[in-house]
């Protein structure tokens, strides 16, 4: 649980009804007739919030119908309920407790972006990555089942997760159970890109079908006008006809042959048919699905509008006009991200083989830019990892030069696929990992904290990272001209270094690094950007009469030996410094070679302590950890005078 925290003053007063709100129970008791305005209340708070703090938006503001329904109707927390995509959770966060601070939204020490269970006995199950809740929604029911307890579990998937295969792996596991679950489709049709895949078409279809709509309506009122003296035939007759309708034109006959009953589509943003909707569902054994038709952004008209710029806010703005309070800075040094979108681009003009695939990121990968260049060498395959490694694998069998742009944490769940598919066969397939490192108000689930970990101990793969934006071109130029297997690059989140670019590409030496700075008593092997803290570093520690060497390694697989010999040769003491778990990472791998070696050197490992570590600023998560230039500086100036063989921490 959050303690601690300050109460924000300019946010004190919430509206007539969400100021007597701090729990499920307080909503309870209110009329049904006053849950529309709780609603426009709980939106118009969300939108004052985000507006001053900034955060994601437009998908809570969807849900809040449904939020402020769920908690009305279930016995929450009691009953389960499991949010998919957790930033629909924001209403949910507000009417369990955390109004009076939600002001902290994702900043540090602060209330997290996604339900947490170590936050809220509100917050069932921790979510951060997309098509988890179904599964979660299984074993839940079943650990109840089995204890033979009678509490209710809902799963809330939306915001594009059923995209993701794992979302149909629980769903048929679940039919086959026959167990009581309620999954609600809250169906909007986005995830943060526009959704893509058949299945999203069928819905799109649906949803939009008046013949469908007005025919179901009608044999609804039917069933309900039924005499008991007609006797069960004609109601069945009735209830068959329904059925026919479903199996020819409607999605339900999809999810009913999982072992579903399919209810919907219904309207996400009539709270109180949504009640009374939920109230029937309760009280009905065995798996159900219940598909909300929302619109992400509702109540804020320029994100309705604009659904996918105002999926998140990175700042303050104005409530009314939407314009930015922060001011424009034209002189910005780009983002690492767009900087490998438009060089892709570059490179995929010079040559027809290569292919971008993106799962579900266009635009936070930038490889929107590839798309818009030359669509048809461009694949957004939804939330589906596995699927887009395995099918880069399938493009490489081909002779294609494929491109895997995918965020570091997410390509944890391709594991098995980057193994057995790529690997294994040895194909020439290239995994851009952005957010390589700490990736800042997202926190933990966001975080890639362990790519250079997982991919290093991977035979035949290659791993480098730039320290900078030219090196980004450049590594990405050398790996698409590789072929002698699969090759990774990782780059971090936020804006580059600002320096300038090259217009060429320039292609490195597998496996070599540089010497950006000759010194003496102490040598620093940095990986990445953490090479620019090193440097830093080694600025601080001049004032000190200690002028270390500094070294840009560049490759983590396969390391500059013949740098290791030269340094270890010249320095006793060594100093690695990654954004990466010390865990088998970067600096592992250096102690590694040393003992092979029979060298003696002291080596101190600079890296992520071995912890999950929270959301804030990359700035403010540096400093916690020791990887701003200061603590570095710090830390090398005790070490150069220490007695220990080894310090690793």
């Amino acid at each position: 649980m959050l303690e601690n925290i300050p109460e924000s003053p300019e946010l004190a007063s919430f509206g007539k009804y969400l100021s007597q709100i701090n729990s499920p129970d307080d909503l309870k008791k209110f009329s049904i007739d006053d849950l529309p305005a709780i609603t426009q209340e709980c939106r118009d708070f969300i939108i004052d919030v985000v507006s001053k703090y900034g955060g994601h938006f437009g998908a809570s503001l969807g849900a809040a119908d449904l939020s402020v329904a769920l908690h009305y109707v279930y016995n929450t927390p009691k009953d389960q309920l499991v949010w998919d995509v957790g930033h629909q959770a924001y209403v949910h966060k507000i009417l369990t407790g955390r109004k009076n601070i939600f002001h902290t939204n994702r900043q540090y020490k602060g209330v997290a972006g996604f339900p947490k269970r170590s936050e809220s006995k509100y917050d069932t199950f921790g979510v951060g990555h997309a098509s988890t809740s179904i599964s979660a929604a299984a074993g839940m029911a079943i650990a109840r089942d089995l204890k033979k307890d009678n509490y209710k579990i809902v799963a809330v998937i939306g915001d594009g997760a059923m995209t993701g295969g794992m979302a149909f792996e629980g769903l048929n596991h679940i039919g086959h159970l026959k167990t009581d679950v309620t999954v609600i489709l809250n169906d909007n049709n986005m995830s943060i890109d526009p959704n893509v895949g058949g299945l999203n078409a069928h819905l799109t279809d649906i949803t939009t079908n008046s013949t469908y709509n007005r025919l179901r309506r009608e044999i609804w009122e039917t069933l309900s006008n039924i005499d008991n003296e007609l006797g069960e035939k004609a109601r069945q007759f009735v209830r068959n006809l329904e059925q026919g309708l479903k199996a020819a034109i409607t999605p339900g006959q999809f999810f009913e042959a999982l072992g579903f009953r399919y209810f919907g589509p219904i309207d996400g943003h009539d709270v109180k048919h949504l009640v009374k909707i939920l109230r029937e569902l309760r009280e009905m054994p065995n798996p159900k699905l219940l598909h909300v038709v929302t619109v992400k952004g509702k109540g804020f008209k320029l994100a309705e509008e604009d659904q996918l710029k105002w999926h998140a806010q990175g700042g303050a703005f104005d409530k009314i006009t939407g314009k930015s309070l922060k001011p424009a800075n034209p002189s910005a040094p780009p983002l690492y991200q767009d900087v490998f979108g438009h060089a892709i681009t570059e490179l995929a003009k010079m040559d027809e083989r290569i292919v971008g695939i993106t799962a579900a990121m266009p635009s936070g990968t930038s490889l929107k830019i590839l798309g818009a260049a030359i669509p048809e060498r461009f694949f957004d395959v939804g939330i589906a990892e596995e699927h887009a490694v395995t099918f880069a694998a399938g493009l490489a069998t081909q002779g294609m030069k494929p491109v895997a742009a995918i965020y570091s944490t997410f390509l944890q769940r391709a594991y098995d696929q980057i193994i057995h598919d790529v690997a294994l066969q040895n194909l020439n397939v290239v995994f851009a990992m952005d957010r390589g490192g700490l990736a800042g108000a997202d926190g933990p689930t966001h975080h890639g904290a362990f790519d250079l970990s997982y991919l290093r101990l991977i035979p035949r793969m290659v791993v480098m990272a730039p320290m900078n934006e030219q090196e980004l071109r450049d590594m990405l130029y050398t790996a698409l001209t590789y072929d002698d297997g699969p090759i990774a690059l990782r780059y971090p989140r936020g804006n580059a270094t600002g320096m300038e670019m090259r217009k060429d590409f320039k292609k490195l030496d597998i496996g070599k690094g540089e010497i950006l700075r000759d010194g003496s008593e102490v040598a620093i092997l940095g990986i990445g950007v953490m090479t620019n803290h090193a440097l830093a570093a080694a600025n601080l520690l001049e004032v000190h009469d200690v002028s270390p060497l500094v070294a840009n390694m560049r490759f983590v697989k396969p390391l500059d030996t013949d740098l290791l010999d030269t340094v270890c040769e010249r320095f006793e003491r060594i100093v690695t410094i990654e954004e990466n778990t010390i865990k088998g990472g970067f600096g592992s791998a250096v102690c590694e070679y040393l003992q092979e070696k029979g060298y003696s050197n002291k080596v101190l490992v600079i890296g992520l302590p071995d912890r999950f570590i929270d959301h804030g600023q990359p700035a403010e998560l540096h400093k916690e950890v020791g990887l701003d230039a200061e603590s570095v500086a710090k830390r090398i100036l005790q070490f150069a005078h220490a007695e220990e063989d080894v310090i690793v921490r």
